[in-house]
């Protein structure tokens, strides 16, 4: 067994934790959870930190416990949220459950024999055999109000004079009463989360020590922010899912492409699981050659064939490397079309029918016609273009201005036309 606390030292990964935890970690397995809030099908970065930081207890030889809250999921968190959350049906979170199960999955062993295999809980297994009475008279009675309100997260909703509900005030009960079951039936003696957490979490504590008369510990890492101060796993278009229908695999693998220098040194330790010197000897290789965009590069290949695969990756490469001309039609042809449109986001495009293409194949010369306006200013500007080498079609160059059309429709709709070096335009053959 390696040293967790260590492990999360390095990596920038430790903000709060309780005193004696370190040693309590260190007389052998022990067992942690950390709680996901099923409000959609699928997990997004930002909750990555938290799939890390099980992933290194696990691989610490601890046991995790990765928690959905099916039954919270239908209240929400109120910790720094400045409004309630819309409210989710059963059939809606069973369904978020399943989906992040299936992502965990790709973190976390849940299937081998080991005695530190993961686990995945539902706390509305336990929270749905509890009737509103049975709930606030042996658990309610062991709390207060005041240390209920005493919450930073509670604070600042009732100083920002947005008022919170009763449903969202008793969250932290909940989440307190679901680190007691865990301690209580499955010896889960620590809780870990983000920063954010750690009130909802020492309730929890709290709770095992009056209802229980036992120890429990708690943990947290810190919450990620961006080196300019914007929000970590946002972009123009919203949240960076895991799930590739939400965002692709090519679009996953630019985000962390596009991160910035400072934020890759910081992200290179918390997403990925390169040890120490590994990292800085990327990190010194990065300073030397800082337009390589070393730390970057490994960072969106360790992160993206986690999430996805190697052969997504791949795929992703070959994809962004089209835009800088090093590409074969071949590569081009494996691309989906929703990567393929991404890829080319912003490029101007030009619409011809499925009978004007058919007319191409055997007169190329009409290209130019077809496409005036938008990807030539005459007809003629074609045909020099073609003389001078200066066209190429999906990748491949034309260089006879008389022969036939030979290009194929890829997706089995569009064309690539690049004029020069830089300049890309798209066909859309309409059915």
């Amino acid at each position: 067994m390696n040293s967790f606390i260590e492990e999360l030292r390095w990596r920038g990964m430790l903000q709060d934790m309780t005193p004696e935890i370190e040693e309590h970690l260190n007389k052998g397995m022990a067992s942690a959870y950390l709680g996901f809030d099923p409000t959609a099908d699928s997990l997004h970065i930002g909750h990555l930190v938290g799939v890390m930081t099980l992933l290194h207890f696990q691989r610490a030889g601890h046991k995790p416990f990765a928690l959905v809250g099916g039954a919270t999921g239908m209240i929400g968190d109120p910790s720094f949220k400045s409004a309630e959350r819309n409210l989710l049906d059963k059939e809606t979170l069973d369904h978020n459950v399943k989906s992040i199960q299936n992502q965990l999955a790709k973190f976390l062993d849940f299937s081998s024999g080991n005695e530190n295999k993961a686990e995945l809980v539902n706390n509305y297994d336990w929270m749905s055999k509890f009737s509103f009475l049975e709930f606030i008279r042996d658990v309610g009675k062991h709390i207060t109000v005041n240390y209920m309100m005493a919450k930073d997260s509670v604070k600042r909703r009732l100083e920002d004079g947005n008022g919170l509900s009763f449903t969202e005030f008793s969250y932290q009960l909940i989440q307190g009463y679901d680190f007691y079951h865990l301690w209580k039936n499955n010896n889960c003696t620590v809780q870990l989360g983000g920063s954010d957490q750690w009130g909802n979490i020492v309730t929890g504590t709290e709770l095992i020590r009056r209802m229980g008369g036992g120890s429990a510990y708690a943990l947290t890492v810190p919450l990620i922010t961006k080196a300019d101060g914007s929000k970590f796993g946002k972009t123009e278009s919203g949240s960076v899912w895991l799930d590739p229908e939400k965002t692709s695999p090519y679009a996953f693998y630019q985000f962390w492409m596009n991160v910035s220098d400072e934020d890759a040194s910081k992200y290179i330790r918390i997403f990925t699981v390169l040890d120490q010197k590994t990292i800085e000897d990327l990190e010194k290789a990065h300073q030397e050659a800082p337009h390589l965009r070393l730390l970057q590069q490994e960072i969106a290949k360790q992160v993206t064939t986690m999430v996805h695969s190697e052969e997504e990756y791949e795929l992703a490469v070959k994809a962004s490397q089209i835009l800088f001309g090093k590409s074969s039609t071949e590569d081009l042809s494996k691309l989906d079309e929703r990567t393929f449109l991404q890829v080319f986001e912003g490029v101007p495009q030009v619409q011809i029918s499925k009978a004007e293409f058919e007319q191409l194949e055997s007169n190329l010369d009409l290209f130019g016609e077809m496409t005036q306006g938008v990807i030539f200013g005459s007809k003629g500007e074609a045909r020099k273009l073609i003389q001078g080498g200066g066209l190429s079609i999906n990748k491949e160059k034309i260089t006879n201005p008389n022969g036939k059309f030979e290009s194929k429709l890829l997706q089995g709709k569009y064309l690539l036309v690049q004029k020069g070096k830089k300049n890309y335009f798209i066909v859309k053959v309409e059915a």
